[in-house]
């Protein structure tokens, strides 16, 4: 019988620890806050020690509790230190939201291996090395653990100049579907959001060219690009009691491009 504690309890994340990575950009900006306001307390990391600063600030005087550690998700030392601080900060690790990429957009011919190694770091290497040591600590303290991790649309659907990208986000969909059959027995659940181009830095250009919004449009359903907010409601959903059987998944956040 569903009780009532059940329902009041599925969907929360109250005073559960999180690492937020990139939590300076669009996105991971907003699922830190959005894990703050459900009251998580969270870890910001990123490599600008300055914006984390200033993102603390706001977070917590909106009400969140939070701190920052300035760090290289590609680095395995600073992966190491970014789990002990949070362990040290708030006693424990539960949640791991990546929220990080990198990308620098050219063909084969001419991309370097040196520039097409970069993208790989950034994008695949930083997830593996987050994912093991935060696995680690939340294996010692036999509580299981949410991981997840943000992939892309382009995952599963190459594109002209993105031999770099693709690659390394279908890899890290692989990754995160092994990484649930390697954690399931610890009670780890590992899973991906896969997000189509959502407003940011990068792509704002993209919502003020017609053209090229309105082709894009012709793939999504949905009939717009994402906003950085849409994702909250997956963030909390992976990190939460509500996706304890769901696990090595890969889920569509893309406004039905993958079905179209």
């Amino acid at each position: 019988m569903v009780n009532k504690e059940f329902i009041e309890k599925l969907f929360s994340i109250k005073d559960k620890v999180a690492v937020v990575t990139g939590a300076t950009g669009a996105l991971g900006s907003a699922v830190a806050a959005g894990y703050c306001m459900a009251g998580a307390k969270v870890i910001l990391t990123a490599r600008n020690g300055e914006k984390l600063s200033k993102l603390a600030a706001e977070l917590k005087a909106a009400g969140g509790v939070c701190e920052h550690i300035a760090a290289d998700p590609t680095v395995e030392e600073d992966v190491r230190k970014i789990m002990k601080f949070a362990a040290d900060t708030y006693g424990e690790l539960n949640i791991l939201c990546t929220c990080h990429g990198f990308n620098a957009a050219k063909g084969v011919l001419e991309q370097s291996v040196e520039e097409w190694q970069k993208i790989m770091d950034a994008n695949t290497k930083s997830v593996y090395l987050l994912a093991k040591y935060a696995a680690e600590r939340m294996v010692a303290q036999k509580k299981g653990g949410k991981i997840v991790v943000t992939s892309s649309a382009r995952s599963k659907r190459g594109m002209k100049g993105y031999t770099g990208y693709s690659a390394s986000k279908g890899a890290v969909d692989l990754l995160v579907q092994s990484l649930g059959c390697d954690l399931g027995q610890y009670n780890i659940q590992v899973n991906s959001l896969n997000p189509t181009v959502f407003r940011s830095d990068l792509t704002e250009w993209m919502f003020h060219d017609d053209n090229v919004y309105q082709n894009f449009l012709k793939r999504l359903p949905i009939g717009r690009l994402g906003e950085p907010e849409d994702f909250i409601g997956m963030a909390i959903f992976l990190a939460s009691p509500a996706s304890d059987f769901f696990t090595s998944s890969n889920y569509a956040a893309d406004g039905g491009y993958w079905g179209n």
